[in-house]
Formats: C-alpha cells, structure tokens, sequence
C-alpha cells in the first residue's frame, strides 16, 4: 500500500467515525460566510440609518470566529489523541515523524478545505434567508436579495486558513513530542478514573452546591434596594459571577459524584446494570471533564440569558413604547398639533385629542420612600416632578390637600419603591404645602419627556395646580408646558397616519408611539438576531464536543460491553443504562445553564422589558429541544457500538 492510498483508506475512515465534526466544521463555516455576507451586502446599506448593522455584524464575526476556532481546535485535540496508537503503529513499522505529520497534514487538507468549500457554498446559499429574518426581525421595508460578496469569500479563506495553520502547528507539536511507548498511553490518561471518593471530595461537593446557592440567593437581592451605590452593585454582581462559576467548577469536580455516591449508598450496594452503566460512570468521569463543562455551562447560561433578555426587550416593544408615549401621537405646541389634525382631517381619519397642561415642582418625597437613596443623583427632601390638575385627567378626582402619582417604571420601583400611603410636601417659588399622599397608579399619562425619565407625574387639585402653576419656579421648567395627545379611532390606519406626522414633526420635537416601537424592535431585534446566531453556534460546537466526549468513553468501554453481552445481557439491557447515561451527561450541564440563565434573568429582566415568562421559557424550550438532539445522537452511537461489541 503506498502513501496515496493510505490517505485515502484513513480520510474515508475518519469521515465514517467523525461525520459529526466534519457536520460542525460545515455548518460553522456555512454560519460565518453567511454573517460575514450580512457586512458586504448592499441590502444592510438601505437600513444603516434606522440600525447600525455593519458595525454590529463586524464586531459579532470577530466573537464568531473565537467560538468556532476554540471549537474546532478542541476538536482536533480530541482526535489526535484518539488516533495516538495509529501514529503509534506508523513509527513502529519506520516511518518518520516528519512522513507521519505529511500524511495527517495532507489527510486534514482534503476534510478541512472540502468542508470550507462546502460550508461557503452552503453559506450563499441561506444567506438570503438570514437577510430575511434579519429584516422580519427588525421590521424594516426592503428587498433581501442573493447577493455573492468575494470580500466575504476572501475574509472567510483568510480567517480558516489561519485555524488551519494552528491545527497543523497543533499536530506537528504532539507528534514531535511523544514517544512510541507515550503513544499507546495516551488515550488511557485522558481519563481519571477515581476509585473512591475522599472526605475532600465530599467538602468539594458540599462547597460547590453552597457556593452556587448562595450566588443564586444574592442575585436575588440585587435589586432589592440593599445596594445603592454603583461601586456595590458592580461589587456584588462581581461576587455573584465568581461564586457561581467557582461553585460550578467545583460542582462538576466533587457535587455529582458526591451526589451519586450518596445515591449508591442508599441502594446498599446493590446497582443493576442500569445503574452500573450510568451511575457509576458519571461518578468516575465528570470529574476529569470539570473545567470543560463549567465553561460550556458557563457560556450556555450566558446565550440563554442574553437571547431571553433581548427576547424581553423585543416581546416588550410596543408595551414599553405605550409608557414612553402616551398616546398615539404626543405633540408639544398647538401649531403644530393644529397642523397635523388638518392633515388627519383631510384624510378623513378620525381621532380624539386630549390635552393636559403640565408644570414642574419640588417634592419632598422622604417619608414615602422605602429605605433612602444614598448614592443616587436624587435627593428625596427635594425630588422635581411633573404635576398636572385632576380636572384634565379622565376618571379621577383628587381631593383637596392630598395628591395621587401616575406612571412609574418597574426599574425605578426596584431601586427606590414607594409606600402605599404617607405624608410629602410640594414647594413653589414661595411657599411649601403638605400633602396627603393616596398610592400610585399604573397609567402612564404623559410621555418620558414630561416626566424626567419614567418618574411618576403628580395628580392635585384644580385649585392646587392653579397655585403653583402661578408661583411656578422658572428654573426647573425645562420641559414642555403641555401635552397634547391625539389618538386614531381606527388602529388600522396608523401607519398612514404616521406618514402625515412625519410632515409636521420636522424637528423631531414630538413623539409617535409607533416609531418608538419601531426604534427598539430595531435596536433590541438585532441585538437579538446577533446573540442568537452566536448562540446557536455555540450550541452547535458545545454540542459536538459533548458528543465526541461521549465518542471517547464508547470505545475505552467496549470491552466492558462485550463481557457484558457474553455474560447474557441483551442489547437492550446495555441501551437503557446508556439512556439514563446520557441524560446525566447532556442534562446536567443542560439543567445548570438554564439555572443559572434563570437566576440571571430574574435578577435584572425589569430593565429590558414588561414580560418575562413567555420570552423566558420560549428561549429556553428552544435551546433545551436543540440540545437535546446531540444526547440522542450520542445514544445512536452507543447503540452502534454495543452492537459491534459481540
């Protein structure tokens, strides 16, 4: 046989052992050439005004091609050790080291440019459909088209070759390094298999589940009102990432064994063959993969918890555009709201307009304040607010001497909540007057310009408002003086109308509450698109590595198979104990990323939206059926090889 045809014999072998990462390698290529396009097309300049999107698209590949590189060289890793006894056996019959990393090299040509190849062919070839979703996403009106970049196709060679290039500096550094004898030990020390589990192991254990625990406990009060400066906050949220990721590593070093170890003393000692196979082998291996899973379960929470707060951001749109302007159209002077009901009328839409009249004034807001605001930029004894008169406001009646607050954000409830009732004092230029405070309702009535940013807007009396409207203090009167609202009858023509606003509102001093909604299912759309394609990649590679891990302990047990197929056990017997198997080796890492994504989540998703559950859990169904794939391919590949064993 010469050197040609052993090439080729291996390079069909490795294709039929290894179909899984030659997948990966195409689909990881197919994704950059895909994204990288995005940058070149000439569809991303027609809506580079409403979104940045080459500048965000450029800056996303850069993190694309760290994920597929760390994948692909860890990958390759794994492989050059599975195939230490072939290189082993080629020195023994007298080939050179140099002859050796020749043939690997030429073999990794063919699969790995024959991937790329494939990958940036398969890349043009959905890179239509990415431009569409990205524009569906980001609700803007344009044309995606087929469009091949040859800047994309040079910047994808260029970035693979340079993969390709650290492989061969890879393979060439172990090869020159290893013995013949080293060669035939290297797949048996891949693994430490622990006999037995230690007292330190235990207190390992004990310490990874409380440590995790406790960051759980403290994300929880993040925003509970106990920290109030920015330097805690970051302190904290920097003690929470450390707690957590520490307690995983140390979870996966000592807690599952721990954990199991109690599970196999409770049985007495006596496990059947479901439980040997499973229990017992994910007390002796997780630990030697510790580091490994604590980064993919690392990374899965952080994809998990990003796409759901951008999802938040997204899902929460238009609710968060009906607090930011509150009507269907705010406008901020009688000219030009004059202008715009003309051009209404004359377009036969109707409408109803209301109008409030709005001055600024000190609060003194310290005994309904829940805790204080040390560290923030307000001062409760003299906060400014926007108030405005009961008798403008539809469906309330506020009492002499006592005041109602409408419209409060949920971040600012979170940092500085307010009591149901109590006492403040409103001042103007020359007296202060006490007032009895009644609660907060949930009606934004005036838009975020009014109110200082999502503050609530206070609701007096007629006679009150008349006051301090007349003894008003000019410096804080730094918003408009009035809100007029105009709301269409008929939401199908909002889209016309807004045409016809875009006419009066030249100086972009008034607000649409369909353009605010626009603007952030732009912003908060591409967002969601860019950490959603990472995300995926991600899954992908993380998937695949857990796969080839799974690859490994199938052919270092398959000895064990055959003694137990020989001993009489059915291949049935063997495939439920392998199930169980990987439900522990694809569940745990899968059961702690959604944790820790939830907790994270949970903590801070009031800054990004008005809706949790439903964007949450649809994130995390998504990726829990994804990856899910791969422990069912794993099982596939078990069941192949339990086959072979006899």
């Amino acid at each position: 046989m010469n050197i040609n045809q052993l090439i080729i014999r291996n390079l069909k072998k490795n294709l039929r052992n290894y179909y899984l990462y030659v997948f990966a390698l195409i689909f990881s290529m197919a994704l950059y050439f895909a994204f990288v396009t995005l940058q070149y097309d000439p569809a991303i300049n027609e809506v580079k005004s409403s979104i940045k999107g080459a500048a965000a698209i450029k800056t996303a590949s850069i993190l694309l091609v760290a994920v597929v590189s760390i994948f692909i060289l860890y990958a390759n890793t794994i492989f050059i050790k599975r195939r230490s006894r072939e290189i082993g056996l080629f020195q023994l019959i007298g080939m050179t080291k140099q002859k050796i990393f020749r043939i690997l090299s030429a073999e990794n040509v063919i699969l790995y440019f024959g991937s790329l190849f494939i990958g940036v062919f398969a890349g043009f070839s959905m890179s239509k459909l990415v431009l569409m979703i990205l524009f569906k996403i980001v609700d803007v009106q344009a044309d995606a088209e087929l469009h091949f970049s040859g800047k994309a196709f040079v910047q994808t060679i260029i970035v693979f070759c340079a993969i390709y290039l650290l492989i061969m500096v890879m393979n060439y550094t172990f090869i020159k390094k290893q013995t013949i004898l080293s060669l035939f030990q290297v797949t048996s020390s891949t693994e430490d298999k622990v006999k037995k589990i230690s007292v330190f192991q235990m207190i390992v254990g004990a310490l990874g589940i409380l440590l995790i625990l406790t960051g759980y406990y403290v994300s929880s009060e993040l925003f509970s009102g106990k920290f109030k400066t920015i330097n805690e906050l970051f302190m904290v949220m920097t003690f929470i990432l450390a707690t957590v990721i520490i307690g995983t590593y140390l979870f996966y070093k000592g807690s599952v064994s721990f954990i199991s170890n109690i599970i196999r003393k409770s049985k007495g000692g006596y496990l059947n063959i479901s439980e040997v196979l499973s229990l017992s082998s994910i007390m002796f291996r997780m630990k030697s993969s510790a580091l490994l899973l604590t980064i993919i379960t690392t990374v899965s929470a952080l994809a998990i918890g990003l796409l759901s707060l951008c999802y938040i951001s997204y899902y929460s749109a238009e609710k968060t555009a009906e607090q930011n302007v509150a009507a269907d159209f705010a406008i901020t002077n009688q000219k030009d709201a004059k202008r715009f009901e003309q051009l209404l009328s004359e377009h036969d839409m109707s409408y109803s307009k209301k109008e409030i009249h709005v001055i600024q004034a000190v609060f003194n807001l310290e005994n309904i304040v829940e805790g204080d605001l040390e560290g923030m930029a307000a001062d409760p004894k003299k906060f400014p607010l926007a108030v405005v008169s009961d008798k403008e406001i539809d469906g309330i009646n506020v009492p002499k001497g006592e005041t109602v607050f409408s419209g409060y954000n949920d971040f600012l409830q979170k940092v500085m909540a307010l009591k149901d009732s109590g006492t403040i004092k409103v001042s103007s230029r020359k007296e202060t007057e006490s007032l009895n405070y009644l609660g907060l309702r949930k009606e934004f009535i005036l838009s975020y310009n009014f109110t200082s940013g999502g503050m609530p807007v206070a609701i007096v009396d007629d006679a009150l408002f008349k006051r301090l409207n007349h003894d008003k203090q000019p410096n804080l009167q730094q918003q408009p003086d009035v809100f007029i609202g105009i709301n269409l009858k008929n939401k199908d023509e909002l889209e016309a109308a807004n045409a016809l606003f875009t006419k009066v509102n030249k100086s972009d001093q008034h607000l649409s509450r369909l353009d605010d909604s626009i603007a952030q299912k732009s912003l908060f759309g591409l967002v969601m698109f860019i950490v959603g394609f990472l995300g995926l990649t991600f899954l992908i590679t993380s998937g695949c590595i857990l796969y080839f891990k799974q690859m490994d302990e199938s052919e270092d047990e398959k000895p064990n198979y055959t003694i137990l197929r020989k001993l009489g056990f059915t291949q049935g017997d063997l495939l439920k104990g392998i199930r169980i198997k990987q439900l522990y080796n694809f569940g745990i890492p899968l059961v702690i990323g959604l944790s820790h994504s939830y907790f994270a989540v949970q903590s801070g998703w009031f800054l990004f939206g008005s809706e949790l559950w439903t964007p949450m859990i649809m994130v995390m169904v998504l990726y829990t059926v994804l990856y899910s794939i791969f422990g069912l391919l794993s099982v596939l590949y078990y069941k192949k090889v339990i086959k072979s064993a006899l």
